[in-house]
């Protein structure tokens, strides 16, 4: 969600990269933890060469080690594959290590070490991190700067999870050799073929999370810290729906968007450490007791982007979808965890303009649409507000990045449009190592009020990482309480907000 003026402040618009000033190695050996559940939990690598991942994986109580043959790693996936092991003990630190073996049966490389928590049982307290939007706007890698700092000011904080709320990469987002405010250069980024262009071949969106990777604190972070992914539309090109038109952007030779989806989603599917079924990419992660998270796909089966603002559903105000939206309410209503997370993409109730249409009228990125009665997208979201309130479920709280800044929102039915819901927490916070926006505008139909927020100056765009506004969020949620303790965070860790949320008795 970015504008022309931007990446203009940025003095990189056309994206033109003069010299590569390439990182040392373009095929980064890596590995990664996810979607840790009860008794499992999936470890992913990628290799530089074809191979074949083992994975050997003990805990701290006991050093009884276990040994999991894995898949092949080959061009076919840009030698990137994943295990999945079973049989894991509750509340333990698993310690794990990659083999990559050769096709002669010779050790590739050196193991690759890596740990993460299992799930916790009845008595144990959850600490996870969530944020999203990184590598965006130009701010690329900087090895003068220390590299993509927020990383592992996050690392240390030891979470038992980090949720990624989307915007993975920056598929359209070219990174500069440089970037300079009036004149100045005041960033030096690492560059790689595939990030000096917009992606559009599947090597190239393979090139953007290669390109993250190269970065030394995201791969000590994905050692130690599993992840839950989503995706949003900068994993492929700013607010793309099926409406998309790319006929007058000189930038992309490929203008079909179904064949760039299916590029990009493949992309996607092959570098998160996600546990797969198919295409879907929304899911439960169950976490104990305490919790369930919901991780929502706001951007695969929603109909084009439109003026939203029909009184009717149709396949036009689509946003989550019928059977995304039936399974969210069916797993919502199942769920015995005491707080249910809802991992959105986009923020519910913040105006995101994409153009205009034929008649000269606004068209919307998000659901929401100005301030009234609910229509278009927004239909869909009242139909799953309302139907959490007659399932009597209680204890969701929504978290999400998208739009570049942190802020708090509570959403009141008293102070609504359309008011048959229980009132809720939303939870924004990004970007890492990205652009910084100025604050939104909330749409009044669902009752937002803004509690809190930090961005960048109105009218100001091109902050980033040197101006120090990145954010990510912390949450705890206490075992003898049951309260949620959620807490903004500059990219120093400095506790910019604090909300502490008494669970609803269910």
């Amino acid at each position: 969600m970015w504008r022309r003026e931007f990446l203009a402040a940025l003095g990189c618009a056309g994206g033109v990269v003069r010299g590569l000033r390439a990182a040392n190695d373009l095929s980064p050996l890596a590995i990664q933890s996810g979607d840790v559940t009860p008794g499992r939990a999936m470890v992913w690598a990628r290799s530089a060469v074809p191979s074949k991942m083992n994975v050997q994986w003990s805990t701290g109580k006991n050093r009884k080690t276990h040994f999991v043959r894995g898949q092949a790693l080959t061009a076919a996936t840009d030698f990137t594959g994943r295990v999945e092991l079973s049989g894991l003990p509750a509340g333990q630190m698993i310690r794990y290590e990659v083999h990559l073996e050769a096709e002669n049966g010779k050790a590739a490389v050196a193991p690759l070490s890596g740990q993460f928590r299992t799930t916790p049982g009845a008595g144990s307290d959850v600490r996870f991190l969530w944020s999203g939007d990184m590598v965006g706007q130009g701010w690329g890698i900087n090895p003068g700067d220390g590299g993509v700092r927020i990383f592992d000011t996050m690392r240390k904080l030891e979470p038992h999870f980090f949720l990624h709320s989307g915007d993975t990469i920056y598929a359209d987002g070219p990174v500069p050799v440089e970037v300079s405010r009036e004149g100045r250069k005041i960033w030096s980024n690492i560059v790689t073929p595939e990030k000096s262009k917009v992606a559009e071949s599947l090597d190239e969106f393979r090139g953007c999370y290669r390109y993250n990777l190269l970065d030394e604190n995201v791969r000590r972070f994905c050692a130690e810290v599993p992840q839950i992914w989503q995706w949003d539309d900068h994993e492929l090109a700013n607010n793309w729906s099926p409406s998309k038109d790319l006929s007058n952007d000189d930038r992309y030779k490929e203008k079909r968007i179904p064949v760039l989806v299916d590029r990009a989603r493949q992309a996607f599917l092959e570098y998160a450490p996600m546990r797969l079924s198919g295409q879907r990419i929304y899911r439960r992660i169950p976490y104990g007791p305490l919790l369930d998270v919901f991780m929502l796909d706001m951007r695969s089966y929603r109909g084009p982007n439109t003026y939203n603002r029909q009184t009717e559903t149709s396949p036009e105000t689509a946003f989550l979808g019928s059977r995304q939206l039936d399974w969210l309410l069916k797993d919502l209503r199942s769920s015995k965890a005491v707080w249910k997370v809802i991992a959105a993409d986009m923020p519910l109730g913040l105006l995101v303009k994409d153009g205009k249409d034929a008649q000269g009228r606004d068209v919307f990125e998000n659901s929401a649409n100005g301030n009234g009665p609910a229509l278009g997208r927004e239909l869909e979201i009242a139909s799953l507000l309302s139907g959490i309130k007659r399932a009597g479920v209680r204890n969701t709280v929504w978290f999400t990045a998208d739009v570049h800044y942190t802020a708090a929102h509570y959403f009141d039915p008293a102070k609504a449009r359309y008011t048959d819901f229980l009132p809720f927490w939303e939870f924004v916070s990004g970007p890492l190592n990205a652009g910084t926006s100025p604050a939104g505008v909330l749409d009044d139909t669902f009752g937002p009020t803004v509690i809190f927020e930090k961005s960048s100056p109105r009218g100001r765009f091109g902050l980033g990482p040197p101006d120090g506004l990145q954010f990510f969020g912390d949450v705890r949620i206490e075992a003898k309480t049951k309260a949620m303790e959620v807490v903004l965070r500059d990219m120093a860790g400095t506790a910019l907000f604090k909300k502490t949320l008494a669970p609803e008795p269910v």
